[in-house]
């Protein structure tokens, strides 16, 4: 089967493409210029286009060109860019012009549509990447305080409510009070003026939204979800077990270790 990476912001759609070669698939990565931060020249057997994120038309060109039957999309796309001064094609024009609001879920849905009448499936994330789930338990040698697990518990009904308004995924908290919630600035600012706030010792909570779309959008945390927390004084990071991808997972272990982190999976 002909396959499609949409590749926006970090290693998930490497590692999405990587996986799709090994199922058998032909595979099309196509970069988003404004949001990818890898390269793919060392992936042997891809075919790889680069558009800008706001190039909606030439993105449906392309998978029709490749003779693409499935698409996935991974790796984050800053929604900021939206409210910039880049330039957008007519199909993207149409596209934010028909939308009853601009949440992440109702913009990808849209996209979505578009791929699919033109005869092509959307891949959910999981067929590709659920080998990056965890499972429950505490994966760092240093376990939660009770006062943290308090702080935990609190964030994770926030977070929930916070991704039921399709806001954001992300909650800060110390104390049991709120520091920061993850709007459009994305998981690492929101991380950063948190912790900020918090002084030191913030817990951060993220989590799927509770009718979290696989096809898109699936929580990720990785190394440098750490070390912002860590540079900024954070003490714990706490995802959703069995909802959020976690990218090399070792490293993430190790570093919370060697920082004195207290990093789970509730």
């Amino acid at each position: 089967m002909k396959a499609a990476v949409v590749a926006g912001y970090g290693t998930l759609p490497k590692i999405a493409a990587e996986n799709l070669l090994k199922k058998g698939h032909s595979v099309l990565v196509v970069a988003l210029d404004e949001a990818v931060s890898i390269g793919f020249s060392d992936i042997q057997g891809i075919s790889l286009e680069k558009i800008s994120v706001t190039q909606v038309g030439r993105l449906i060109k392309l998978l029709k060109k490749y003779d693409i039957e499935s698409v996935l999309f991974a790796g984050k796309v800053n929604k900021a860019l939206i409210f910039s001064n880049l330039k957008f094609d007519l199909l993207a024009v149409k596209v934010l012009a028909g939308l009853k609001n601009r949440k992440d879920d109702t913009i990808m849905d849209a996209i979505c549509r578009l791929v699919t009448a033109e005869g092509m499936q959307i891949m959910e994330q999981t067929y590709a990447l659920d080998n990056l789930y965890l499972q429950k338990g505490v994966y760092s040698k240093l376990k939660p305080t009770t006062e943290q697990e308090k702080d935990i518990s609190f964030g994770y009904d926030t977070a929930k409510e916070l991704g039921r308004l399709d806001v954001g995924q992300t909650v800060v908290v110390k104390n049991s009070a709120v520091m920061a919630l993850e709007a459009i600035e994305g998981t690492d600012q929101a991380i950063e003026r948190g912790c900020r706030l918090a002084k030191e010792g913030a817990v951060v909570v993220k989590c799927a939204k509770p009718s979290q779309d696989l096809r898109f959008d699936i929580p990720t945390v990785g190394v440098d979800t750490l070390k912002i927390l860590h540079d900024n004084k954070g003490k714990v990071l706490a995802v959703e077990a069995d909802s959020t991808f976690v990218v090399e997972i070792d490293k993430c272990i190790r570093f919370a270790d060697e920082n004195k982190l207290v990093f789970l999976a509730i």
